[in-house]
């Protein structure tokens, strides 16, 4: 992309905003949008290598044969970790997803953007005041803050402090999508990107108010205002928040899967409806996921139990699964679309392997499948959940939806748009092709390692499993030791992985070779004639090599699943 110069955006009310057109795609980018998108997103980097590193140390603290970090600084990281990277890198990059399908997919002016500078200034201010209260010492209360542990006042601030800045977000992301259909900046429907932005951003509403019920009154709690907070309404509104937040990345990820397949294959959906429903599923039910924290509590009762972890969840993991056969589907597509048509998988085989925004979304897609779908459909079961609740097993299934799959689907993305935004070349091309595996594979082995410790007991939350301090003398199987070593080694990987990429953005973005035309006209990021910010459907089911590896997926998914039940029938004897 380079800079055809400033002029004023078509607005059909007269206003005129600051604009460039995009070389590659001709889309006219507004400025405005286009400085929040670098703000949002490089300081989303920034908290993504905070808290790896926070994870890092945790990792290695659980690994029993290094030990790192003493029981204090274990829940001082822990606490950090989930903050920095569930929360702040996750959410501030979604901000910048949001405006950048809004304004720039829409070819459209950003609505208020003085105010969305506000929302990020809060955002920013509130992860800032969670992280000093963290880092003081009186706030280990873990990403779940469970009462009665009680954190510092300005822990619980600045937690309210960045939802407000990123319901801003949100609000100025509709405002956008009103503006653009009243001045008619695109023709038809909102791209499918778009489509899945906005699905996101109606989540996050719910997901933040869910927030602002508990931690409002918790914060008063904190200061004294308050005497008591029920544990058990805590816990149920809380994680209206806390794992909601979750289904805002799946449906970002799945939006940003959608968008690395136009831009670099010029994959176009299957059928448009049908992965519009299949968000539209994920509005209505994904949320109701949250009820696998709560199964084994017994404040709720089993109807709403099993309503919420059986009808309803499955309508949420039927749209995970439309979008798992339409993603890999379009692929198959645009390549044979393309001329790759020998055999079943010649598409797949010369597929763009080294470029690192289709290796992350390709990964993203394989790793959030196997690993992170299949394990939060086992979670997910009443029965079974007993055996892996608040065991290593819940982390692992996390990593391998929001590591695995969201944050790897991310950085896939943002391969793809720093030639398009900050106008600069990726730097580090050989070490960039990289980057995707050794990340990719590091956090794989963490989601498996951790869920294999789970599987065999190991505590979601204790510092030290060989329980040194304790008056009775524990241990676990010898297989533990193994897999949490293994998870070390993992997470090494990953951090060797998150740091290069860490580098190669900021390289990227202060260093890189700018992008002039020229220098599009030689080497182009984007497909010709990209689908990203069209509408239209591939209108073919002629793809061999996709319904095969359906079928392989199913068939895990079967197998794995009866296998639980096994595991769960082998205690039985024991009630």
């Amino acid at each position: 992309m380079a800079t055809a110069g400033t002029a004023a955006a078509p607005a059909a009310a007269g206003t005129v905003s600051p604009y460039r057109v995009c070389l590659e795609t001709g889309l006219h980018v507004d400025l405005a949008a286009q400085r929040l998108i670098k703000a949002n997103a490089f300081v989303a980097v920034v908290f993504l290598a905070i808290g790896g590193l926070f994870g890092l140390t945790v990792a290695l603290t659980r690994w029993q044969t290094v030990h790192l970090l003493g029981s204090e600084w274990f829940y001082l990281a822990l606490t950090a970790h989930g903050a920095d990277v569930l929360l702040f890198w996750i959410i501030f990059f979604e901000i910048a997803i949001l405006y950048f399908a809004s304004a720039v997919l829409l070819n459209c002016r950003l609505a208020t953007p003085k105010i969305a500078w506000l929302g990020f200034v809060l955002m920013v201010v509130g992860a800032l005041l969670a992280n000093v209260a963290v880092l003081q010492g009186d706030s280990s209360v873990m990403f779940t803050s469970y009462v009665p542990l009680k954190a510092a006042p300005h822990f619980y601030l600045g937690l309210i402090l960045f939802a407000v800045g990123a319901l801003i977000g949100c609000f100025v992301f509709f405002g956008t999508l009103v503006i653009a259909k009243e001045e008619g900046t695109y023709e038809g429907s909102i791209p499918l990107v778009t489509f899945g932005a906005l699905t996101a951003a109606i989540i996050a509403v719910f997901t933040i108010a869910s927030g602002a019920i508990i931690l409002i009154p918790t914060f008063l709690w904190s200061i004294g205002l308050i005497t008591e907070i029920d544990s058990m309404v805590y816990k149920v509104v809380w994680w209206g928040m806390g794992h909601s937040s979750q289904q805002i990345n799946v449906s970002a990820m799945v939006a940003c899967w959608y968008a690395i397949a136009a831009m670099t294959v010029g994959a176009k959906p299957l059928s448009e409806k049908v992965s519009r429903t299949a968000f539209l599923f994920y509005i209505l039910f994904l949320q109701l996921a949250s009820a696998h924290h709560l199964l084994v509590e017994p404040g709720v009762s089993s109807e709403w139990k099993i309503f919420n972890t059986s009808y309803a969840m499955y309508l949420a993991v039927l749209g995970s699964m439309i979008h798992g056969m339409s993603v890999p589907g379009a692929i198959e597509a645009a390549q044979r679309r393309n001329g790759f048509v020998k055999g079943t998988f010649e598409w797949l085989r010369k597929a763009p392997w080294g470029n690192p925004a289709f290796a992350s979304m390709f990964m993203s897609l394989v790793f959030f499948g196997f690993l992170g779908g299949i394990s939060g459909v086992v979670m997910g079961v009443e029965q079974i959940n007993i055996l892996i609740h608040n065991t290593l097993y819940v982390p692992g299934h996390f990593h391998g939806t929001v590591v695995a799959g969201t944050t790897l689907a991310f950085m896939g993305i943002t391969y793809a748009v720093i030639p398009l935004i900050w106008q600069r070349e990726i730097v580090w091309k050989g070490l960039a092709r990289w980057q995707p595996y050794l990340f990719g594979f590091g956090a794989a082995g963490i989601s498996v390692f951790m869920m294999g410790s789970g599987i065999v007991g190991v505590s979601r939350r204790h510092w030290d499993i060989n329980f040194a301090d304790a008056t009775l003398k524990f241990d676990y199987a010898p297989i533990a030791h193994l897999m949490l070593g293994l998870n070390g080694l993992s997470a090494i990987l990953a951090t060797i992985g998150g740091v290069a990429f860490v580098l190669i953005v900021l390289m990227s973005i202060f260093f890189g070779a700018k992008r002039d035309a020229a220098a599009v006209k030689a080497n182009p990021t984007v497909v010709a004639g990209t689908p990203v910010a069209h509408s239209g459907s591939e209108g073919t089911l002629k793809l061999p090599g996709t319904i095969i590896l359906v079928a392989v997926f199913f068939t895990t998914f079967v197998v794995y699943y009866f296998v639980n039940w096994k595991f769960l029938s082998d205690v039985w004897p024991l009630r």
